[in-house]
């Protein structure tokens, strides 16, 4: 049975990966600062460590699981363009500390293969139209924001790792990721459960608040997709970062448009200022695609199944509240 610590196993992605784990066989350790909101974790054991502590890394790559065979480090200080943008000192200093001691430890441990979770914000502001940019494509740098030049640091050093002790590293460039059971309010939460929050409490007819004028141009990658891209990766021969996103691109007014939709609501927007970030993506998949990897889920899809999920989260806290 193979073996596999999954380090920030108590957010979105990774407690999705954890699941996807348990599926493939492995025996699995989850890592983290806290334990998966919104459902129990599968994870044949969970610690609660701060990996920002040379010490607690080493504890989590500690016996009884005995050395793993694989690490996947997703523990990260993050969450949407508004935190991205007012907590930048905290995300790259709590991000710094977790992939240079995590990948320290998994060095001094022999760790056979790792994989660390980047983003597509270590890329360049792009402008609609532009042609697909490969990963070479993020030098020289220039990423928009602090959090895209940590992950451009992480990554440097996480190979740099990967060279000297001989240490297999899987280096992804997530888009955005939604999907059921993610952070959907406080701050934290990405574009598309920011929009199915603000829909599913707008009356039929209401209006919702959206930053900027709504023509910034993303890609939003369903969570099953995600992870699978994550694994068939991390299983691979291919060196360097690789980009996983869903090749179907949206301005955000269009993303509106798509949840209205599935809430069988009329919506009216109102652009208000706020952080927008780069004004477009287009980024090449080709290098994940060469493992057979595609994206399943087209964002129609996605909605229809994260929204319902949302909206009953949103109704649960009405509830609460006027209980």
């Amino acid at each position: 049975m193979k073996t596999a610590v999954v380090c920030g196993a108590g957010g979105f992605i990774a407690s999705h990966l954890v699941k996807r784990l348990k599926r493939e066989g492995y025996w699995v350790r989850g890592v983290d600062l806290k334990r998966p909101e919104f459902a129990p974790t599968v994870a044949d054991e969970f610690r609660i460590l701060d990996l920002r502590e040379p010490a607690n890394c080493r504890e989590a790559l500690a016996r009884p699981a005995g050395r793993p065979d694989e690490v996947y480090q997703l523990a990260a200080d993050m969450g949407g363009m508004g935190f991205i943008h007012s907590s930048a000192c905290e995300i790259m200093r709590n991000s710094a500390l977790i992939n240079i001691h995590m990948v320290a430890a998994a060095v001094e441990v022999r760790v056979p293969r790792y994989f660390l979770s980047s983003s597509v914000c270590v890329y360049r502001d792009m402008m609609p139209g532009e042609p697909e940019m490969p990963e070479s494509g993020a030098y020289p740098a220039m990423p928009d924001n602090e959090y895209g030049w940590e992950k451009l640091y992480a990554e440097r050093m996480a190979m740099e790792h990967g060279r000297r002790f001989g240490m297999a590293v899987r280096i992804a460039r997530f888009q955005n990721c939604y999907g059921p059971e993610g952070t959907w309010r406080g701050g934290r939460e990405k574009a598309p459960a920011a929009i199915c929050r603000k829909v599913a409490e707008a009356a039929d007819g209401g209006e919702i608040q959206v930053w900027g004028d709504g023509s910034a141009i993303r890609s939003y990658t369903y969570v099953d997709d995600m992870v699978d891209g994550i694994f068939r990766l991390t299983q691979s021969h291919l060196d360097g970062p690789a980009n996983i996103g869903c090749p179907d691109y949206v301005t955000v007014n269009h993303l509106v448009d798509i949840v209205a939709a599935v809430a069988k609501k009329g919506i009216r927007v109102r652009h208000v200022d706020g952080p927008v970030g780069v004004h477009s993506r287009n980024f090449s998949n080709a290098r994940i695609e060469s493992l057979g990897w595609r994206a399943q889920w087209p964002l129609r899809r996605g909605i229809e199944v994260t929204y319902p999920w949302i909206e009953a989260q949103v109704e649960a806290a009405c509830a609460e509240r006027a209980a």
